[in-house]
């Protein structure tokens, strides 16, 4: 019985030290992407294997599909105006977080997004990643 509990407790102290690095890699990424760096935020905590979902849409598998769609929609904006987040809960290796982010694209619209951003972690690293927008 004794290996039981030595065992489950073992899980529960490893769930815990997994979900302070996730905790700690979405304080970073709070910083990141507050400040419109999301480029470099990208190629910081994306899996090689990454997918990423807007809504209902196909996602887009693999880091570097995921770097060039982003680079592309970024060529479009003249300004960035925040991305701030909230509410952020962790659990075992899946993180949600409410985030709002604003910018002007060269058409001159203004866009607000508000989303729900549910996060599966591997290693470390975003393995797959869906967006819930409000």
């Amino acid at each position: 019985m004794s290996g039981k509990k030595s065992k489950k407790k073992e899980k529960k102290a490893a769930r815990k030290f997994n979900e302070k690095q996730i905790k700690a890699a979405l304080k970073d990424l709070k910083k990141l992407l507050g400040k419109g760096a999301f480029i470099p935020a990208m190629e910081k905590y994306l899996h090689d294997d990454v997918q990423l979902q807007e809504a209902n849409n196909e996602p887009k598998v693999g880091k570097e599909v995921c770097l060039q769609a982003e680079k592309e929609l970024l060529a479009t904006v003249t300004d960035f105006a925040g991305y701030t987040m909230k509410n952020i809960v962790v659990r075992g290796n899946v993180s949600y977080y409410e985030a709002i982010m604003e910018f002007t694209t060269n058409d001159g619209v203004q866009h607000r997004f508000e989303q729900v951003n549910r996060t599966k972690w591997k290693d470390g690293l975003i393995i797959n990643e869906r967006y819930f927008h409000a």
